[in-house]
């Protein structure tokens, strides 16, 4: 070897090697850094929802890794968006992370919804537990057993709905929108769970919620499922039909859905405030992975139906980018109007 290419080969080492420790390095000042720390998880609805139960189940393994005290903060009002609203300022130091409808939080802004203050496209992602696609379920007493019989409806239909930002309010005032069916949604109530029992009270009729919670729903006879609102059928109700095989939908009716069904692969999102510096943010990216891939945390989730399916902050930036870029003016207009004749 020439003495030019001992000493390229030797230059090229001692890069690689200063990175390895520069990282090493930095890896040990952001684990210092939360060691006797308190990291608040925020749930943007109350206790007892499936978002609280995701972020309670995850909670200690993020403490596990992150080796630093993890306590889950639930924070509701206006179906989350006043959590989200405070991350969005919070300092960007790691101590702040936020457990996320994200489906629902890109639709509540692409929508303009009254009091949205954050920028989804600004916010720092760690992470995410999977994508459930969202059922359509009735109460038990509704006349509704299927999809055809909820196109011919003529009377108000009543929908359940936590708030503007729960997916539930949106993906009804979609469904209402699509089959051209008078509709009614009554937001209000404190969690998912609640919004069930309404059903099973006959106080509302409808509500679309994720597979997940649909099943122990069925399971406890709170709701029936009518509808899978994606392309593909669950695995929790193998025969029960997605909405795209409702015989004869109409191009317009297939806009709405595909639409929502693109969204929706947007699932539960771990974020952090903007700003926060590329080695804390990587750290915590790291952990987040070691946390939601830790086969304990993927075997109790499977004992309750609360699957983890780790998708990783990259891939979630990219969905997000993908359906940013897919919305184009004239969309969001089309998709602006259906909300207002729903408000």
């Amino acid at each position: 070897m020439s003495r030019i290419g001992f000493l390229q080969k030797t230059m090229a080492c001692a890069l690689a090697l200063g990175a390895t420790v520069g990282s090493a390095l930095a890896d040990t000042a952001e684990r210092a850094f939360f060691e006797d720390k308190t990291i608040r998880l925020i749930v943007g609805y109350s206790p007892g929802g499936g978002y609280d139960i995701y972020a309670r189940m995850i909670a200690p393994y993020l403490r596990k890794y992150l080796k630093a005290t993890v306590v889950v903060e639930n924070k509701p009002g206006a179906g989350g968006i006043t959590a989200l609203n405070g991350i969005a300022i919070a300092p960007p130091d790691g101590l702040q992370i936020m457990l996320v409808k994200g489906n629902a939080a890109i639709m509540a802004q692409l929508t303009g919804q009254t009091g949205v203050r954050y920028d989804m496209q600004k916010l720092n992602f760690l992470g995410g537990t999977g994508v459930s696609p969202d059922t359509l379920v009735v109460g038990p007493s509704s006349p509704v057993r299927s999809v055809t019989d909820l196109t011919k409806r003529q009377d108000t239909m009543l929908w359940a709905a936590t708030g503007p930002m729960d997916g539930l309010s949106d993906g009804a005032a979609l469904t209402c929108q699509a089959f051209s069916i008078k509709c009614k949604i009554i937001m209000g109530y404190r969690t998912t769970n609640d919004a069930a029992l309404a059903l099973a009270r006959g106080e509302s009729e409808g509500m679309l919620t994720n597979e997940s919670s649909a099943f122990n729903y069925v399971k406890g006879e709170t709701v029936r499922v009518v509808a899978i609102m994606g392309h593909k059928r669950s695995r929790f109700f193998p025969n029960t039909p997605t909405i795209f095989e409702t015989p004869g939908l109409t191009d317009e009716q297939k806009f709405w859905f595909d639409f929502r069904a693109n969204v929706d692969v947007f699932g539960r999102v771990l974020v952090t405030p903007p700003g926060m510096s590329k080695e804390r943010l990587a750290f915590m990216q790291a952990a987040a992975k070691s946390a939601m891939t830790d086969p304990d945390l993927i075997a109790e989730g499977e004992k309750t139906m609360r699957y983890i399916e780790y998708q990783d902050a990259e891939t979630i930036r990219k969905l997000q980018e993908t359906i940013f870029r897919q919305i184009d003016t004239p969309t969001r207009t089309k998709i602006n109007a259906m909300m207002k004749n729903f408000e």
